[in-house]
């Protein structure tokens, strides 16, 4: 939301103990913003190794859990790439947002190919969602730069296999996803 040029003006010849308190009480409304200024402020920057294994942590563990549909797996799928958003959204981190959206697929697909590997009217929704993740994935890959690009391709190129080999493989198709990225 936009500010009135004359409601700034106004906020700026507050005195600074009265514009804290009410910095303060707005950042308490915000989880988000608290979180971002948590990390920028007082960890800075240096829990971003901490933050991945965490998620890493999660992602395997989640992966351990004896999902048996589709539909549950897709779940799991969607909560763990909403912790790598906002892993991204409060530390600015988007290669380690690349790497860790690489490491969910590649764990999930791997651990539950038998049960996404034949395609049905349940495993629809995860299979077309599994293989518009793998786009966006591989399109944040090719948006590097070509040095760091090489260090994901091995990674990519295991995701893109599965992608192939399970029921995404008709939507991979329509999505023009390439079967293997070169080196």
């Amino acid at each position: 939301m936009a500010l009135p040029d004359q409601l700034k003006k106004a906020i700026i010849q507050m005195p600074a103990k009265e514009k804290d308190k009410l910095l303060l009480r707005l950042i308490t409304k915000d989880k988000t913003l608290s979180d971002r200024l948590q990390f920028e402020l007082i960890e800075d920057s240096a829990t971003i190794p901490d933050r991945r294994e965490e998620i890493m942590a999660t992602i395997l563990r989640t992966s351990k859990f004896n999902q048996n549909t589709p539909g549950w797996i897709l779940m799991d799928l969607r909560n763990l790439s909403g912790d790598i958003a906002y892993h991204i959204k409060v530390t600015k981190d988007k290669i380690g947002g690349l790497e860790l959206n690489l490491f969910l697929m590649n764990t999930f697909m791997d651990q539950y190919p038998n049960i996404l590997k034949t395609y049905s009217s349940r495993a629809d929704t995860c299979a077309l969602y599994i293989a518009k993740k793998a786009l966006t994935i591989i399109n944040g890959i090719n948006k590097l730069d070509e040095d760091y690009r090489v260090d994901y391709i091995k990674d990519a190129n295991r995701m893109l296999t599965s992608v192939f080999t399970l029921a995404s493989r008709m939507y991979a198709h329509q999505l023009d996803l390439p079967q293997e990225l070169e080196e």
